[in-house]
């Protein structure tokens, strides 16, 4: 197939170029900061122009372009976040609006974070509720879900009758990359501080690279899935039990509890935001399993096990 990436130079579109390509796909990628050594074409992210035609006659097109959400939240960082993913959404359909032979598939990545925080519902695709109205929660959760929002929003706003539309909420995307998700979480356990933040109890909602990677070509194949679906292991867990399988997978004996106030000068010190560990995120992947898609690594265990086996 032909495969167009926006934003495949960067975490999420790098891991989809990469499989892909080894598939012998046809990749192109659309990027901001072209590397002559991949088949990268230049786009601003913002406005119409020669990247157009990658897009007209091609197969699919997966958006992962947006300005990465691990770092400090600040007014400037989540103007950012915010312009870079409408934009880019925005342009795409733009392209794909004037294109002969537009793409059969249109994959807009979205984000587990646009559920409420909630520690008992299970949130999938039709029940699931939507955050951004929780009392007593930081400004900038709210600000997180706008975006998602408006993300998906920009999305179902084209009307493209011959192009199929896929908003992906993805969780935690978790592998052996370095600066990755779990990368983090590992080296923090290995350091003595892969206790429980803040009580433990808040969910973490996360999907293995592999199950990720076929998801992908799980929706890619069946054409019955459209609309907005949960990328996520179906079993998701409490932050405390998910960092004891942690340390008893890397040998860290030693650990401390973090309050909250300790998580949130960490992650000062880590340029990140706190919500990344404190919100919690129970989403359930309810169309994947209802379509027949099967898991290779379901299980939080099995996947760390797995994953640390890679550094090794």
């Amino acid at each position: 197939m032909k495969i167009v990436i926006p934003g495949g130079s960067g975490h999420v579109g790098g891991y989809l170029f990469r499989c892909f390509q080894d598939k012998n796909h046809d990749v192109k990628i659309l990027t901001r900061k072209p590397n002559l050594k991949h088949p990268f074409v230049f786009w601003d992210g913002q406005t119409l122009g020669e990247w157009q035609k990658v897009i007209d006659g091609s197969d699919v097109v997966i958006n992962c372009a947006g300005r990465l959400v691990s770092c400090r939240p600040s007014e400037k960082n989540l103007k950012d976040m915010m312009d870079s993913r409408i934009n880019s959404t925005r342009v795409i359909g733009e392209a794909i609006s004037q294109s002969k032979n537009p793409p059969k598939l249109w994959i807009q990545m979205s984000t587990a974070t646009i559920y409420a925080h909630s520690f008992d519902q299970a949130n999938d695709e039709e029940t699931g509720t939507l955050g951004g109205n929780e009392p007593h929660v930081p400004y900038t959760w709210h600000h997180s879900v706008s975006i998602a929002k408006s993300w998906e929003k920009t999305l179902f706003h084209f009307k493209t009758p011959l192009t199929r539309k896929v908003a992906v909420r993805l969780a935690f995307l978790i592998s052996p990359r370095k600066k990755g998700y779990f990368d983090i979480l590992l080296s923090l356990a290995r350091r003595g501080f892969g206790g429980p933040v803040a009580g433990g109890k808040q969910y973490i909602s996360w999907i293995h690279l592999a199950d990720f990677v076929r998801a992908m070509e799980f929706v890619m194949s069946n054409e019955d899935i459209k609309g907005v679906i949960n990328v996520s292991s179906p079993h998701p867990l409490p932050q405390g039990e998910a960092m004891s399988h942690v340390r008893a997978a890397c040998g860290a004996k030693i650990y401390f509890p973090i309050t909250k106030w300790m998580s949130e000068i960490g992650a000062v010190f880590l340029k990140t935001d706190s919500q990344l560990v404190l919100k919690s995120r129970r989403v359930v992947p309810k169309k994947l399993l209802s379509h027949g898609f099967q898991f290779q690594f379901p299980n939080w265990p099995q996947a760390v096990s797995e994953i640390i086996s890679g550094y090794q």
